[in-house]
């Protein structure tokens, strides 16, 4: 005998006791000095509705109800809630990549549209100077003279149709030049790296930002690392031509090892940084170790030869105290610190 369906209850009518919590905005554990411990109360009340309601608590589901039921909060928390979630920039950066990949194919596009017309006008312009021998050839014979009225026609519609082309081209460099300007702005406010396929710098310091404010509003701690391939690689001529290659290695085994709350990102000249969001030293070092294990087992052959990768990495703590620049310094500092450690690929640095 089949299961009777289960009624769903209205969600947009929730009471405030749900499994044994209670939110009360204006108890002494939940006062308005102290904002983290509503937001925690609110949770709970959230998750506990969707257990009662025997839904999984998805990020999709525990979203839902969680912008339901806050329609029937006070005001005071809705603004509390809302001013919390929008130090967390509500975003949606995947597709924001793609819209950013896309763009970039398309200025491909018509870069490529532009190197086959100027083919094609190449052509034209041998093709002109054939059909000028040609007639200098049929000159010299005074039988064919008809031949050569037929040619000297088709010259003329050649130049016309020469003239034409040198015209559009002009066209298609003009509209070439504006597109490349176009491109050139958008680059300047994207948040993805195409070459390794990870964020850029821009990003990475907009996130140290946001993530300063949110540790001064919940007092939880961070930590940055930096990491880039180590100097004896990067100037060895003998590896030039792999230096990409090796640094897209880096950036792979960056992402693999990431968590999907840390931030992956290019710093810049083949310095790659990672933001490990609600994480301490001692599990960023951890991070770091399983870092530098992955690259040491990681084969990279050029020709025949395989080549050890080594690294070096710095960390530092998210300061509040310090601004975002200089939490990028204290990281750089990190990195000159393992620089001069023979024993370790990672070094800390903090100014606490």
């Amino acid at each position: 005998m089949p299961k009777p369906l289960r009624k769903r209850r209205d969600i947009t009518n929730v009471p405030a006791e749900t499994i044994g919590m209670s939110l009360n905005t204006t108890s002494s554990s939940s006062s308005f000095n102290d904002p983290s411990n509503d937001v925690e109360l609110y949770a709970k009340e959230v998750l506990g509705a969707l257990l009662k309601d025997a839904l999984p608590p998805t990020p999709n589901n525990f979203a839902l109800y969680f912008d339901r039921l806050l329609e029937n909060k006070s005001e005071h928390l809705r603004k509390q809630i809302k001013s919390i979630l929008q130090l967390e920039e509500n975003s949606n950066d995947e597709t924001t990549i793609e819209l950013e990949n896309t763009l970039k194919q398309g200025f491909v596009s018509v870069k490529n549209i532009l190197t086959v017309s100027a083919g094609l006008y190449k052509n034209m312009t041998l093709m002109s100077k054939i059909l000028l021998k040609r007639k200098d050839e049929l000159t010299e014979n005074q039988e064919t003279s008809n031949v050569l009225s037929v040619v000297s026609s088709l010259e003329a519609d050649l130049t016309k149709l020469d003239d034409i082309l040198k015209k559009q081209i002009e066209n298609l460099k003009t509209l070439y030049e504006q597109t490349a300007t176009i491109v050139k702005s958008v680059e300047n406010e994207t948040i993805f790296d195409n070459r390794y396929g990870i964020y850029n710098k821009r990003y990475l310091l907009n996130k140290v930002t946001q993530e300063i404010q949110l540790i001064k509003e919940f007092k939880h701690t961070s930590s940055l690392i930096m990491i880039e391939l180590s100097q004896e690689l990067v100037q060895d001529k003998r590896y030039e031509k792999a230096l990409g290659l090796m640094r897209r290695t880096i950036a792979r085994l960056l992402l693999k090892t990431s968590r999907r709350s840390d931030i992956v990102a290019h710093y810049g000249n083949g310095v790659f940084c990672m933001l490990l969001k609600h994480t301490d030293i001692d599990s960023s070092i951890k991070a770091a170790q399983r870092l530098v294990e992955l690259v040491h087992n990681s084969n990279f052959f050029m020709a025949d030869q395989q080549i050890e990768l080594n690294v070096a990495m710095g960390i530092t703590p998210i300061n509040i105290m310090q601004t975002t620049e200089q939490t990028v310094v204290n990281v750089l500092k990190a990195m000159e610190k393992a620089y001069r450690d023979p024993n370790n690929s990672y070094a800390i640095y903090s100014d606490e």
